[in-house]
């Protein structure tokens, strides 16, 4: 239950008492949540009945299941709660995030673990790529497209059944890359658990914790959330960041097979832009040589 969310929508419908009571916890939900009832009673100014009959009107069963529910939204951060405007950002805050997290990530994955995680890819029947959630079901696409081109045989899945019946189909030539920004994922962890049943290299690109514990190579990244919650979060570049890593190792691997499928897909990328540009031939032929590959 949203208790904040409740308590919001019967303002104005509650009883004096507990018109008071709703308003003076809305005020500070984390006091609300820590106070003795008899303090919180003397600070909004009513009786122990208002506070008891407010909770049964929010359908809690009590006061101390009032108080339960307050902590678990106190616990979302008061930058959440908050209704005071917060000034907005310039341009350049977006930039300087991004700056600032990958900086705070520089070093943190060692070269002898991409090294030894990407060989496995290398000699892998098949790689599956497992993530959920917005950030990390975008990632698990960007993963698959960063390998493809690369002639790397993979699947990215972010619907937990579909990760946990491929996972079931695993073998002792297979690997799963496990991708979570927030290291606490428990359906790419569970995914991970039948998939390692049956012998597949578990590779997780995710914070220190149990899903990094858990892998078989572990490429960790660190999140840093600033209380400007209006922003989408720059964390999703550290995690960008890792497969582009991972991916450059494997390219370097086997440099004549990534380089002739490299190559390929130029070609044909190129044929199919020229169709539609008016262009000075020479200088679109100029242009064409350093454009993204396909992106």
């Amino acid at each position: 239950m949203d208790i904040v969310n409740k308590i919001k929508e019967g303002l104005r419908h509650f009883s004096p008492a507990e018109e008071k009571v709703a308003r003076f916890i809305l005020a500070d939900i984390n006091y609300a949540a820590n106070a003795p009832i008899n303090e919180l009673a003397e600070k909004a100014q009513v009786s122990h009945a208002s506070i008891t009959r407010l909770a049964r009107t929010l359908t809690c069963a009590n006061v101390r299941e009032l108080k339960l529910k307050l902590a678990q939204s106190a616990a979302v951060g008061a930058r959440f709660i908050s209704e005071s405007n917060v000034d907005k950002q310039g341009i350049s805050h977006v930039y300087q995030s991004i700056h600032d997290i990958l900086a705070l990530n520089a070093g943190l994955i060692k070269d002898e673990v991409v090294e030894q995680a990407s060989q496995y890819v290398c000699d892998a029947k098949h790689t599956l790529i497992f993530g959920v959630g917005g950030g990390s079901s975008m990632m698990a696409q960007e993963c698959q497209n960063r390998f493809f081109r690369l002639g790397i045989p993979s699947n990215a899945h972010s619907d937990p059944m579909m990760m946990r019946m491929t996972a079931a189909t695993v073998d002792v030539k297979d690997v799963v890359v496990c991708l979570s920004l927030g290291g606490v994922s428990p359906d790419v962890y569970s995914a991970a658990q039948i998939a390692k049943e049956y012998g597949a290299m578990i590779i997780a690109i995710c914070p220190e914790g149990k899903l990094g514990s858990f892998a078989d190579f572990h490429l960790p990244i660190a999140t840093q959330e600033s209380d400007y919650i209006f922003k989408p979060s720059a964390s999703r570049y550290v995690m960008m960041a890792a497969i582009d890593i991972l991916s450059n190792e494997l390219a370097m691997k086997n440099q004549r097979k990534s380089r002739e499928k490299l190559r390929r897909l130029k070609m044909h990328l190129d044929c199919h832009r020229e169709q539609y540009c008016d262009e000075n031939s020479e200088i679109m032929e100029d242009r064409l040589k350093r454009l993204p590959l396909g992106d």
